[in-house]
C-alpha cells in the first residue's frame, strides 16, 4: 500500500484555499519554514501522520458538492509521487486541482523532473512561492503575499509565458 504523510486528517468544505468548495490536502514536510507560516507544525518531515493512498481516494470519492481537492502543507513538491496519484484520481472524478508551493513556477519547471512534469498535468491552478511576512495583504485572493501567483498552469503550458489569475 502506498502511503502520504500528512499534516492533518482531510479538511472538507473549504472556501479559501481556492475556487469553490474544496476538500484541502495538507502534506507534512517543508523545506521553506517561512517567516510567519501559518501552519507550522507541518514542517518536520516526521511529524503528522502516514494515511493510505487508497482510503484517501475513497474519501475524495465520497465528497458531496466539491469543486475541486486542493495540495497544500508542508510541501507538497516533497511528495510529489503521492500527490499525483491523488490528483489523477481526483482529476478521473472531474474535480479541479490546486496546488499552493512554496518554490517557484520556474524552479520546478527548471528541474526536468518527469514526475513534476506529470504532475502538472493534473494541476490546474499553482499557487507559487514562499509566503512573504513583509509583503502580506489581506487584498490578494487565494495568496497570503504579494509575491505569491495563482498561475494557471494549462495556459502557461501552451503559452510558455506565466499566466496568471490574480
Amino acid at each position: 500500500m502506498v502511503k502520504i504523510r500528512l499534516a492533518a486528517p482531510l479538511q472538507t468544505d473549504s472556501v479559501v484555499d481556492g475556487q469553490g468548495l474544496r476538500l484541502v490536502i495538507w502534506t507534512q514536510g517543508c523545506p521553506h519554514h517561512c517567516d510567519g507560516c501559518h501552519n507550522k507544525e507541518s514542517h518536520a518531515y516526521n511529524g503528522g501522520k502516514l494515511y493510505e493512498i487508497d482510503e484517501l481516494c475513497q474519501e475524495i470519492n465520497d465528497l458531496n458538492y466539491h469543486d475541486g481537492i486542493t495540495f497544500s502543507g508542508g510541501e507538497p513538491f516533497e511528495q510529489v509521487e503521492e500527490c499525483l496519484l491523488l490528483a489523477k484520481y481526483a482529476k478521473s472524478l472531474g474535480l479541479n486541482v490546486w496546488c499552493y508551493t512554496g518554490y517557484t513556477w520556474e524552479f520546478l519547471h527548471n528541474k526536468n523532473s518527469p514526475i513534476i512534469q506529470e504532475f502538472f498535468n493534473y494541476i490546474d491552478i499553482l499557487v507559487d512561492g514562499k509566503f512573504d511576512r513583509n509583503l502580506k495583504s489581506l487584498e490578494c485572493k487565494f495568496r497570503g503575499s504579494s509575491n505569491q501567483r495563482c498561475i494557471d498552469v494549462n495556459k502557461t503550458k501552451k503559452s510558455e509565458k506565466i499566466c496568471t489569475l490574480y
